[in-house]
Parts: structure tokens; C-alpha cells; sequence
């Protein structure tokens, strides 16, 4: 079967999915969604996740996980209420990590290894994998976003985490864990503007049919008229992937798991585009 990018994922992350008595009902559709995505992904029997967390910053540089075992415990700094401690043990993938960041130094692209036994997983990177990948078997490598990247860096990235995979012969899943729209107020329970949600859907819309040309061209409009989480760095970075994986050969078509749903302000969903 053919290695590099397999299927990439826009996948939500809001802190009250991330323990059962915290996730309001209009949030359920989310995590429904999330484990009905994660059964189609398994199925694919993918070799690893790449997490591109909008919650993993870094400042200047491309760091990928190089651990070969991810293990600690997941506090979400910006709300340990909701996410007070959660356990994790994961596998990475070294091998990758190291290519990887091979791969995009040999681009011009900035960027190392993490690989120190300190780090400890952020809530965005963790939360989506409860429930697509429950039982922890399919190894992971983390990516940042990254502050001085711009939304071409970003896509070039991506596009190397596609390249990398192929060139391993690893069958690789991307995840962007990130909103789509992302104008934040206070109150879990306010949606996005009418006018913001009805972009996400236009944007969706195009994942759904894998026109991903089409979207790379309305990206940096759509991203600004949205206020994208992160300025659509994850997002970016995904279509980037599905870019090389789409120029080698692979047909591209996507689909939606669950509904659309708020928090606080932000809209989120669980939306897979497969490469076949």
C-alpha cells in the first residue's frame, strides 16, 4: 500500500472534551464525531500520527517529538479546572522525528529535535487522541505552530511531512487540532457570527469534496475573515500535506464526522480528507 500521507484530519480540541462531566451536550456532537473518525482512521492501520497542535507554540523554529516513548501527565495551563491532570503513555516514532526534521533543514526550513524526557504534552496535542485513538497503539510525533512562520512556511511543512513519510515508506496520518473559526468571547455556549460560521461551512464544504487547489487559493482570505485559531497555521499546514500527497498521485475526498459546534465563540468539527 502507498506510504506518505494517507488521510489528514482537522480534529477539535476545546478543554471540556477532554474529561466526560465537563462536555456540555451541545459539545457531544464533537466527541461522537471524533470517535467515529477515529474507527475509520484505525482501519486504515496508519503507521503513525503527526499532531499539529495549535496549542504546542513555538517562537522561531520546527520542532518534532523524537521520543520514543511519550509518557506524562496533561495539565491544560490555560484552564486546569477542566483539565487538572490526564494521564498519557503513547509511542512515538524517533525514526520519523529525526527525518523529519531532516528533511526540513534541508528545505531552509528552522527546526530540531525535541527530545528531551521533560516535556510534557499540551491539551490540544492530547485531547483529540482520547478518542481517535483510545487504546494508545499507533505511534505519535508532535509538530508546533510556529509564531514566525507564515501560512506558506506553514504549508511547505506540511508538504514535508509528506515527503518524509513517503521517502520512510511510512503510512502516515496528519492532524491539525484546531478550531476554524476562532473570535473568542467569554461563555462556552456563544457561537460564531452567522456570517464567520457560514465561511467554516464554505471551507468544509471544500475539504468534504477534496478541493484542496480551491482552498489553498482562498486560504489567507478565509483565515483572516474567520480570525482562524493561530492565524490558520495548523490548517495550512495540513493543506500542504494534502497538496504532496494529492501531486503524487493520490485522490483526494473528504468527509464530516459529527456536527458542527461551538465554544466560546469559536466553531469546530471533525473533518477528514482521504488519499487514495
Amino acid at each position: 500500500m502507498n506510504s506518505g500521507i494517507i488521510a489528514a484530519a482537522v480534529v477539535p480540541h476545546v478543554p471540556t472534551l477532554g474529561l466526560p462531566e465537563n462536555t456540555p451536550d451541545f459539545q457531544l456532537t464533537l466527541v461522537e464525531g471524533e470517535r467515529a473518525l477515529g474507527g475509520a482512521l484505525r482501519e486504515l492501520k496508519p503507521d503513525l500520527l503527526v499532531v499539529n497542535s495549535a496549542h504546542w507554540i513555538c517562537t522561531f523554529g520546527w520542532y518534532a517529538t523524537s521520543q520514543s516513548v511519550h509518557k506524562g501527565v496533561c495539565v491544560a495551563d490555560e484552564a486546569p479546572d477542566l483539565i487538572p491532570g490526564i494521564r498519557y503513555e503513547r509511542k512515538g516514532d524517533a525514526e520519523f522525528a529525526v527525518a523529519l526534521v531532516d528533511e526540513w533543514q534541508a528545505q531552509g526550513i528552522p527546526g530540531g529535535r525535541n527530545d528531551t524526557p521533560n516535556y510534557a504534552w499540551d491539551y490540544g496535542s492530547l485531547v483529540p487522541l482520547l478518542y481517535l485513538d483510545p487504546e494508545a497503539k499507533i505511534p505519535v510525533v508532535q509538530i508546533p505552530t510556529v509564531i514566525m512562520a507564515d501560512q506558506t512556511e506553514c504549508m511547505r511543512a506540511g508538504r514535508a511531512v509528506h515527503a518524509t513519510a513517503k521517502r520512510l515508506g511510512r503510512r502516515a496520518v496528519f492532524l491539525a487540532s484546531s478550531a476554524f473559526s476562532h473570535d473568542l468571547v467569554r461563555g462556552r455556549h456563544f457561537k460564531p457570527k452567522p456570517e464567520r460560521e457560514a465561511l467554516d461551512q464554505r471551507f468544509i464544504d471544500l475539504l468534504k469534496r477534496g478541493a484542496v487547489a480551491e482552498a489553498v487559493a482562498w486560504f489567507p482570505e478565509y483565515s483572516r475573515a474567520v480570525v482562524a485559531e493561530m492565524n490558520g497555521k495548523p490548517l495550512a499546514a495540513l493543506l500542504g500535506a494534502l497538496q504532496a500527497s494529492h501531486e503524487d498521485g493520490a485522490k483526494l475526498a473528504g468527509a464530516q464526522y459529527g456536527g458542527y459546534a461551538q465554544s466560546s465563540g469559536s466553531g469546530n468539527a471533525n473533518v477528514a480528507v482521504w488519499c487514495s
